[in-house]
């Protein structure tokens, strides 16, 4: 396996820059240490057999503000990140990209986060999931933030073909959070490919327009092996097209088809952004408690690294 760990430099690498990611949710805050013990060996046992050139770990927020819809699963806090990266994944010597989800931190809190020194760390800011929410920082100070403190961190920021796709003007909030310090951006999860491809051409495009060289976008993909899962992901906001829908439901194994799926839409990302020179990449979202989807999201990245890279 060829590891990059420099993610500064990963990031630098400009046009033909392929990466691939694994992403991860932290345990809960309110795991009992004996199954936290279980949940720390399996994730070491799984990471172990992957080729990667980066961990995400997510920083979950509450949602609940951002629609009316009960939530398919119950929200239950989890451990912060960078406290599970040093507690728990200690022997991880890969990068690792940490999100924050910047509304539940003061600008002190962000401010010391971001002035760690280390070439193995990146971050994702993430803002309120809307405007009305009450938060203790917003998005734009946390980005402004970034820049006084001079941080080494690389800046990602994350981006929603959905919202492309019914506002038409993604590729431009792209383009301020590009000159904001974002130096990549990563997708909520992707079942549209449509929506993926429209988004990546009018960045691509606006960028030639404005003479500024692109940055990789990062397209999520997630195994999706059941109804409720299904749900949740409808919940989330992301559009999985109705005649996917209609196949998942009535599949007899529905994680195999979600899982070809996933492929297909890779191979199309991935043919599309080369024949262009647009830097990208793909994130495997690991979010599942049932093992079956857990397994086929190792699969999948062993899958995709015989062609992305």
């Amino acid at each position: 396996m060829n590891h990059r760990s420099d993610l500064s430099a990963l990031l630098r690498s400009g046009r033909g820059t392929e990466l691939l990611l694994y992403g991860m949710t932290p345990p809960r805050q309110s795991i009992a240490p004996d199954a936290l013990e279980r949940f720390t060996a399996v994730t070491r046992t799984r990471l172990e057999q992957l080729d990667i050139d980066a961990l995400i770990l997510y920083d979950i927020d509450d949602e609940a503000q951002r629609t009316p819809d009960e939530r398919p699963f119950p929200f239950s806090p989890t451990m912060d990140p960078a406290d599970f990266l040093a507690d728990h994944l200690s022997w991880w010597d890969r990068p690792t990209i940490v999100y924050r989800s910047v509304g539940k931190y003061s600008e002190a809190e962000l401010d010391s986060w971001v002035r760690r020194p280390s070439d193995q760390l990146g971050t994702v800011m993430v803002g309120a999931p809307t405007s009305s929410a009450d938060v203790r920082t917003t998005l734009p100070a946390a980005y402004d933030l970034w820049q006084r403190s001079g941080s080494a961190l690389p800046l990602g920021g994350v981006t929603i073909p959905e919202r492309h796709s019914s506002r038409q003007d993604e590729h431009h909030r792209l383009l301020r959070k590009q000159h904001s310090g974002c130096s990549f951006f990563v997708t909520q999860v992707i079942y549209d490919v449509s929506a993926a491809m429209d988004l990546a051409s009018d960045y691509l495009y606006l960028c030639r327009e404005r003479n500024v060289e692109p940055v990789p976008i990062v397209f999520t993909l997630s195994i999706c092996g059941s109804v409720k899962t299904l749900e949740f992901l409808a919940w989330l906001g992301v559009r999985v097209p109705r005649w996917l829908r209609n196949e998942l439901v009535h599949a007899t194994d529905p994680v195999a088809d979600s899982y070809a799926h996933c492929v297909t839409i890779a191979r199309t990302l991935s043919t599309y952004c080369r024949d262009r020179d647009l830097p990208f990449g793909f994130n495997v979202e690991s979010v599942s408690t049932r093992r079956i989807e857990n397994d086929a999201s190792i699969n999948l990245v062993k899958e995709l690294r015989t062609f992305v890279g």
